[in-house]
């Protein structure tokens, strides 16, 4: 009788708690002696207190800079009476963080829990599991408190993360419906926008707890002998995992595959706004993504959904089976898992990687445009609503270059308003002769409004004296100056936009200090505006919105440490009356405000009702509108601005003096505007509580503008094979008065020219209106292609587009070839300007049609490069309507010089006034300059040009003649 074969030795894993103070580690030959010491001493008791004591503070310290952060900003919130937004916030944060930390912390603790409860009583001898034993002995008293720790971490972790989709959630949350579906799933577009991004949250949550709960599992299971890496000893194969790990790492797998499964689910709806690679910027599904990748994604769906079963009756089958010994030793429990999991990634390759791939090589590409017409009709009319470009107007305008006289007659409103002041030019201007103290400037480019003046609409430029703490001497830099004592701006200035004054300069219908004109008596401090310094302390100024009081030494104590500034504690002159003013851009208020807001990147200022308000236009925005085309929100304030759906849904004021901040709903129809004003009840505004003068001074917003006029390049075109083809395609053009763009990464590189604020009267039109203006060229760098014009008057009107097309035959010259005609046709004027002594500054070029026809006005002003007067002053204008070009001090006298001698129509100039004598001296002494100029740059030619240098010195001699004669006080001879 033959004695069964014997089993490996095992022993009991030990269940009692001990800690031994060091233990040998074997080497591989099984010695101990040849092995390595590991230690568990326990530290002694000075050290313990003293880490204890450490860890206190560190936690004190933390605690108190979140307390400090979190209650300045409620003393913020509340003091701009917007303490129900932040709490709002706050508290859909506390809860997010507490429901989606919990929901990880216990998944990953209650795996750690069965991993442990249904280890292995008894482990194999083996040199992995003898050096396991001393870890499991060390870690036995300490184990519930390091699951705990894990648990609680990644909790922490997990809560974190949930805190910043706050957005998704309350936009989820709130959801209203849009009223439109989709045109390939047929759903409302609300699910897209509010549910689709919420649903990826939740996906994106289980994938991570299915992954930290198995690896949580895994490493436990290993720890206790669940799973090993080498047999026991003795035998040369043999099982690596027990039963009861192997259900649990089959059931935590068939669930990963699961969150896979829902993970395809969700991928088809997002085809909806995939990028393709049609044409640049197209969105939405093609008919490579309808034919192949969508069936794909739904067999991998099915697939998934399969193997996941596959893995569960796995498990089930461990469970029942009663005929598997505690360590399974035979059969291939696996088989049908592994099989299942090695057929999906198989199939995510071939089905949803090469399938799409062959079907776009060998049947889209060789008729593309006829396979992608229907999908790029349905992009076109996405794109168009999304972008709110589904109302306007296309005219065909045959534009003439013929002139006549008079011909200007019937736009003498338009002409009457053409602005001869460039916002981006005369800002020094306005320093120099408006700073009133040498701790005031104006911002680089100012603002384009519209005042009333007896009785008339006249365009202003606007620009509000700022604080300019640089502008102190430096002996006077010190903290009470630059925080207690220069705290604000102070009063806004305004010029016509269509006149200059004597020299010109601006001419001012408000100016000085105090102020005078037009606005009245208003309150001139500016507390709040760009530019600012990042604080200012006031004794009580601000009213009932201005700043936060700091009437409690705890009140300074936080914010001495939230500006890391610890004489806001230590001062005598803060009291208990002070307040402090921070987060002083008015963009940055609208932003904090409503943080769901995307705030443009341009503030303006108006005076109304005796206070200087900063309007500023708030967007309602998506990424994940189905079908349309993404774009950039240029110059506002977020990192990603690539967006698909935009709402100037608010118009929003900041008071100057006391920072106020109101918020007014301007597209009520807008669906996630609804959305938030439910999220955020009593924050926004009605339209209807907008006063008549402040709506008097609202206008259509810039950005959104450019984004519009971006989009109507290539969707302009209605009929899919044209779209597709590009031919008809339109793009900005380069700005040719300023070739560079300060704001981009690459200096050098041309700027698109920016749309400009007019009056102009367009078809469709019984009188001109404030609009914003654009024109556009053909794709491939030729002339006009179309004229751009939105309604920027707040009325019946406001916010429709009209689009002037040129048929293309017609031979319009784009302002890139305007201007160069003006550089070559006077060039010689120019020069003469300039003479040496002053530098010619160029400014906006502007198109107009007016006249049948566009006419192309470029104001010319002259900076001495040095003396009192170095800063730009108005000294003539350059003008273009066809192939005619004139130059003259006036629009008026350039107009008249294009159209036979009188154009027809008045322009706001102020009448010219005689210039003086030294006004002609100067201009004979510049002429002699450029003269004398001339003739040096003929002659130093290889080989010299004898004839430009003769007509030179003529010049010389001619204008030498005028200085004399006007120095011996005689007139002198034309």
């Amino acid at each position: 009788m033959t004695n069964p074969p014997s089993r490996p030795a095992v022993r009991p894993q030990p269940r009692r708690t001990l800690i031994p103070v060091a233990f040998q580690v074997p080497d591989h030959g099984g010695n101990h002696g040849g092995g390595h010491r590991i230690a568990f001493g326990v530290p002694p008791r000075r050290t313990r207190v003293l880490a204890i004591t450490l860890v206190i503070i560190v936690v004190l310290i933390a605690g108190f800079l979140l307390f400090d952060s979190l209650y300045t900003a409620y003393l913020w919130y509340r003091s701009v009476g917007a303490a129900h937004v932040y709490r709002n916030r706050m508290a859909t944060q506390a809860a997010l963080a507490l429901v989606f930390g919990a929901l990880m912390a216990v998944a990953v603790g209650a795996n750690i829990w069965l991993a442990h409860r249904f280890r292995p009583a008894l482990t194999g001898v083996s040199l992995e599991q003898q050096a396991l034993d001393h870890y499991r002995m060390a870690l036995g008293p300490y184990l519930v408190w390091l699951a705990a720790g894990v648990s609680v971490l990644l909790g922490i972790a997990a809560g974190a993360g949930a805190t910043g989709a706050w957005r998704v959630y309350l936009m989820w949350a709130n959801s209203v419906p849009f009223g439109t579906t989709d045109a390939q799933f047929h759903k409302d577009v609300g699910f897209y926008v509010f549910t689709l991004p919420w649903l990826r949250h939740i996906q994106g949550f289980l994938l991570a707890v299915a992954v930290l709960s198995l690896i949580a599992a895994l490493l436990t299971h290993y720890l206790f002998a669940g799973v090993a890496l080498t047999p026991p000893s003795g035998e040369r194969k043999g099982p690596r995992a027990t039963r009861a790990a192997q259900v649990h790492i089959s059931l935590l797998l068939g669930f990963l595959v699961l969150v896979k499964a829902y993970a395809y689910w969700l991928d088809r709806y997002a085809l909806t706004v995939a990028s393709s690679t049609i044409t640049d910027g197209w969105s939405g599904p093609t008919y490579k993504s309808v034919h192949a990748v969508l069936p794909a994604k739904t067999i991998l769906l099915v697939i998934a959904v399969l193997c996941a079963v596959l893995l569960f009756g796995n498990a089930a089958r461990l469970i029942v089976s009663r005929r598997q010994p505690e360590i399974d030793r035979g059969g291939h429990p696996w088989a049908l898992p592994t099989l299942g999991v090695s057929l999906m990634a198989l199939a995510s390759v071939l089905i949803g990687g090469v399938y799409p791939l062959a079907m776009q090589q060998f049947r889209v590409n060789p008729s593309e445009a006829s396979k992608e017409a229907p999908f790029i009709g349905k992009n076109i009319d996405a794109t168009r609503t999304a972008y709110g470009l589904d109302g306007f107007e296309v005219h065909r305008y045959d534009a003439t270059t013929d002139v006549a006289r008079d011909q200007l007659s019937a736009d003498a409103a338009t002409v009457a308003q053409i602005p001869v002041m460039d916002p981006s030019v005369i800002s020094a201007t306005y320093d120099h002769t408006q700073q009133a103290q040498g701790f005031y400037d104006f911002p680089d480019t100012l603002t384009v409004d519209r005042y009333s003046i007896d009785g008339k609409t006249q365009n202003t430029v606007v620009g509000v004296r700022r604080l300019n703490l640089d502008g102190l001497p430096s002996d006077e830099r010190n903290w009470v100056n630059d925080h207690l004592k220069y705290t604000h701006g102070s009063g806004v200035v305004a010029a016509k936009g269509n006149a200059a004054g004597p020299g010109g300069v601006p001419d001012f219908i408000a100016r000085d200090l105090p102020p005078t004109g037009v606005f009245g008596d208003y309150e001139r401090q500016v507390y709040f505006g760009d530019g600012l310094p990042d604080y200012s302390i006031v004794g009580g100024k601000g009213g009932d919105g201005g700043g936060v009081p700091l009437g409690s030494s705890l009140d300074k104590l936080l914010y001495a440490v939230k500006f890391q500034d610890p004489k806001i504690l230590l001062s005598d002159a803060v009291g208990r009356h002070s307040r402090i003013v921070y987060d002083r851009d008015p963009k940055q208020r609208v932003r904090t405000v409503a943080p769901w807001l995307t705030v443009d990147g341009t503030a303006y200022p108006v005076v109304v009702g005796g206070r200087i308000q900063w309007v500023v236009d708030g967007y309602t925005t998506t990424s994940a509108y189905p079908y349309a085309t993404r774009t950039d929100l240029i110059h506002t304030d977020l990192g990603d601005n690539r967006v698909n759906y935009v709402r100037n849904s608010v118009k929003a004021t900041v008071d100057a003096y006391d920072g106020t901040v109101r918020l007014y709903a301007w597209d009520e129809s807008d669906p996630i505007l609804k959305a938030w004003m439910k999220a955020f009840p009593g924050t926004v505004k009605p339209r209807s509580a907008i006063s008549p003068d402040l709506l008097a001074h609202l206008r259509y917003p810039q950005d959104l503008f450019k984004a519009q006029r971006d989009i109507l390049g290539r969707y302009h075109v209605t009929d899919a094979q044209e779209f597709f083809g590009g031919a008809s395609s339109w793009t900005v053009p380069e700005d040719p008065t300023k070739p560079d763009d300060p704001t981009k990464t690459a200096p050098g590189q041309p700027q698109p020219q920016s749309p400009y604020y007019l009056t102009v009267q367009l078809p469709g039109q019984s009188a001109p209106s404030f609009s914003l203006t654009s024109a556009m060229v053909t794709a491939n760098g030729g002339g006009l292609a179309a004229y751009l014009a939105v309604d920027s008057d707040p009325g019946p009107d406001y916010g429709k587009i009209r689009i002037l097309e040129l048929p293309p035959a017609t031979a319009a010259p784009s302002p890139g070839q305007v201007q160069a005609t003006f550089q070559s046709a006077f060039a010689y004027q120019l020069n003469a300007r300039a003479g040496g002594t002053a530098r010619i500054v160029q400014g906006n070029l502007l198109t107009l049609p007016v006249g049948h026809g566009f006419l192309s006005v470029e104001p010319v002003y002259l900076q001495p490069l040095n003396g009192q007067s170095a800063y730009p002053l108005l000294n003539s204008v350059m003008a273009a309507f066809g192939d005619k070009v004139a130059f003259a001090p006036t629009l008026q006298q350039a107009l008249d010089q294009i159209f036979a001698g009188e154009s027809g129509a008045a322009t706001g100039e102020n009448p010219p006034t005689a210039p003086t004598a030294a006004d002609e001296l100067r201009t004979a002494l510049a002429d002699a300059a450029a003269a004398q100029n001339d003739g040096a740059t003929a002659l130093a030619k290889e080989p010299p040009d004898w004839t430009a240098y003769g007509q030179a010195q003529q010049r010389l001699q001619e204008a030498l003649g005028k200085a004399q004669a006007i120095e011996a006080g005689q007139q002198p001879s034309k």
